[in-house]
Parts: C-alpha cells; structure tokens; sequence
C-alpha cells in the first residue's frame, strides 16, 4: 500500500502544473478583454466625452495657480 502513495505525488504535481497554466492563461484572456474593452470606451461617444472632460479639468487646473496667492482680500 506505502508504493502507491509515491505514485500519487506526481499527479499532484502534474495536476498543479496544469491549474497554474490555465490560471495564467485565463489571466491573459482577462487582460486582452479588458484592453478591447478600454479601446472600445475610448471610441464611443461617451468615451470621447470623459476623454474631452478630462483634459478641460486638466487646463483647468493648469490655469488656475500661477503660483499667486490662493485668496485675494479686497478692501474696500
């Protein structure tokens, strides 16, 4: 009976081997789905819309500070 446990350790390992390839091939798969995906956002209308939102804040922000004070104060 103690032979066959030493048979058994290698479908262990085999059986580990193959659950580690297809977990990182199931990775990859994920990885290309959600890069199609970003580039189909990026194409859309509301993509272009998030895209054009941005880069306004983005000047907005750029604009704002030039290094003057933050509250001006009036008196008056």
């Amino acid at each position: 009976m103690g032979c066959f446990s030493c048979f058994d350790g290698g479908k262990k390992e085999q059986r580990k081997e193959e659950e580690r390839l297809a977990s990182a091939e199931a990775r990859a798969r994920a990885a290309e789905a959600a890069q199609k995906r970003q580039e189909q956002f990026e194409q859309s209308a509301a993509g272009r819309a998030a895209r054009a939102q941005m880069q306004a804040a983005a000047k907005q922000s750029a604009n704002s500070n030039n290094g003057g004070p933050v509250l001006k104060w009036q008196m008056g």
